[in-house]
């Protein structure tokens, strides 16, 4: 095994005088199958096709992008697991300090994808250029941007590249480069799944798919409703079986976005967790440091992709869509004996799961041959009566896994959905994993506990949470063991009042809790909370919003983490305008407490 070419030097060692595909990340390269650029890379290797990896390019002139030479089929260019200008930004617009993806010294360009573009176009103007990656994904229609505050066209339009692939893209682009190895031209490639491309014209009807067309960029960008509903389509519209291509025009072109890719099967989930990573960061990183993303994932095994539970703020849907794929229980036992030879391996597994982890099988058996329920979620606002609950394949794959030599611990910190949880008429499954999957603490998001609240963010009611809380207390009990439940809550989130956020407060006061970390909400592109957050409207219901402005998102911060000094003091004057003042003096109290 080795990695990819990261120079010509690299290309000469292996007797290459070209590369047929160049691989742009604004990210370090990390050789392992957590992150999208290592997957795509490998699996094109593994086709046959030359592939260069350029990370990191400095973007001052082209001259990096030509390090190879002229790539012969195209430049492929991912926005990194996570968008830009999440990454380079906090959730108040303040630069972060550090990117832990970043080698030491450097961060990524904001809106990388455009400006990867543009830098490669200037490099090779013939070459077909491929964009994909979050970045990618979450911005391919028009989109609110938070940090201009305004709606932005499609990245495609702005990044002037050939093709967009979103989501899960292996399929797309082995089908895509196939493709171009067969010298079609890469304007002719309008029918892969998974990806998008820009029409002069009208796109004639296709037999393939149903077309509906969007409200134009001209409409959204000025008319809130029209954002909202656009939105409301493309979201309804993410099933890879019955979805449609979705058309918007942006001045006197089209976006032309094509269905989702369809679900990858078991056996190509186990090919490609199977192909030969080095599962760690590039040799040239070791006189700086390494890289900070490696050390969670390193000796963390991916068990299945897609996640059904459907909050409102969160991007899993438009990229891993709402279907479970999954692994073979054997492809994962023999990843965790592989990872077990490795030098560094202490016999503990970081994490065994997916998005959600406790979602290891299609919600029901329908799904892959009807898809997803159209205008229906499995467990929001209820859970569905087709709804088939069983913890059976995870507990027996956590068994198997603890089995193998050198294996003391495998750890579940990816978050488990409590409510699937409760549905289990298997009432040993917490018990079982509180004995033997959990490292301390367990994290959990119950977000809120106001129920107007989280009902806007497609969560469970809150006494849900409560009653799980105290089973997994019993079941900690039971067994002897001291461990405790991490619960993230989210503040400013659409819907939230300055009230709502009292009765939070009040909670975290009686369980005497005061969380050192809270999430603000943050508008990232392309989920349904962003869309309340800069329309106002909830976008499934069109009924209006309610949305906390700048200084109420501050208080509402305030209010949650009311043991810091500044805090405490915003804090105590917000409930005593509010008539709670018992509330005002018991956080006084607790502060001399604290301080005593």
């Amino acid at each position: 095994m080795s990695f990819l070419p990261i120079n010509k030097n690299d290309m000469e060692q292996r007797g290459w005088e070209y590369i047929d595909i160049l691989f742009v990340s604004p990210e370090a390269y990390i050789d392992h199958p957590s992150f999208g650029q290592s997957i795509i890379t490998r699996l094109l290797e593994d086709k046959g096709y030359r592939v260069g990896v350029l990370s990191e390019p400095d973007i001052s002139s082209c001259e990096d992008f030509k390090r190879f030479g002229e790539p012969r089929l195209a430049i492929l260019i991912s926005g990194g697991v996570i968008d830009s200008m999440v990454n380079n930004y906090t959730a108040n617009r303040n630069r972060r300090k550090k990117d832990c993806y970043a080698s030491y010294g450097k961060t990524r360009p904001d809106r990388a994808l455009i400006v990867y573009s543009q830098r490669a176009k200037e490099a090779y103007k013939e070459v077909p250029i491929i964009i994909g990656g979050a970045e990618a994904t979450m911005r391919r229609f028009a989109h609110y941007d938070y940090w201009q505050n305004i709606v932005r066209r499609s990245v495609l339009f702005d990044a002037k590249a050939d093709i967009l692939v979103y989501g899960m893209g292996e399929n797309a682009i082995i089908e895509i480069i196939a493709l171009l190895d067969k010298s079609v031209p890469i304007e002719s490639i309008t029918n892969v799944k998974g990806t998008a491309y820009i029409s002069k014209l009208l796109p004639k009807p296709n037999k393939r798919f149903q077309d509906i067309e969007l409200p134009s960029f001209e409409l959204v960008s000025q008319y809130k409703n029209e954002y909202a509903k656009a939105f409301k389509i493309q979201y309804e519209e993410q099933d890879p079986v019955w979805g449609a291509r979705i058309l918007q025009k942006h001045n006197d072109r089209y976006l032309v976005c094509n269905p989702m890719s369809d679900p990858l099967s078991t056996e190509m989930m186990d090919y490609i967790y199977s192909l030969p990573y080095e599962r760690t960061y590039h040799p040239q990183y070791e006189k700086t440091g390494g890289i900070d993303a490696i050390k969670e994932v390193k000796f963390s095994v991916t068990s299945h992709r897609g996640c059904y539970g459907n909050c409102s703020f969160c991007s899993i849907v438009l990229s891993q869509g709402r279907i479970i794929q999954k692994r073979s229980r054997e492809s994962i036992l023999n990843e965790i004996t592989g990872l077990t030879e490795d030098k560094d391996f202490c016999g503990y597994i970081h994490d065994l799961s997916g998005p959600t982890a406790n979602f290891t099988n299609p919600s029901c058996k329908k799904q892959l041959k009807q898809g997803m329920c159209r205008n229906k979620q499995c467990l929001f606002p209820e859970p569905c009566e087709n709804l088939e609950v069983s913890h059976k394949d995870l507990l027996d794959t956590l068994f198997e896994a603890r089995k193998i030599p050198k294996v003391k611990k495998v750890f579940i910190r990816s978050g488990l959905r409590y409510d699937y949880m409760m549905l289990d008429k298997d009432k040993s499954v917490i018990d079982k994993i509180c004995m033997h999957n959990i490292s301390g603490q367990l994290k959990t998001a119950p977000e809120h506990v106001s129920d107007k609240v989280l009902n806007l963010m497609g969560k469970p009611s809150f006494s849900i949470y409560c009653t799980f809380k105290e089973r997994f207390e019993n079941a900690n009990k039971k067994i002897g063991l001291k461990q405790y439940i991490l619960p993230y809550f989210i503040s400013g989130h659409p819907g939230s009042t300055i009230n709502e956020t009292i009765k939070l407060t009040e909670y975290l006061i009686e369980s005497k809790f005061v969380p050192e970390q809270i999430q603000d909400f943050y508008p990232t592109p392309g989920s349904l909370s962003t869309c309340m957050y800069y329309t106002g409207y909830n976008p499934i219901t069109m009924e209006k919003v309610y949305v906390p402005n700048a200084r109420d998102r501050r208080v509402e911060r305030a209010l949650l983490q009311f043991n810091n000094p500044i805090n405490n003091r915003i804090a105590h004057e917000t409930l005593v305008k509010h008539g709670r003042k018992d509330l005002a003096d018991r956080i006084i109290s607790r502060k001399r407490t604290k301080n005593s």
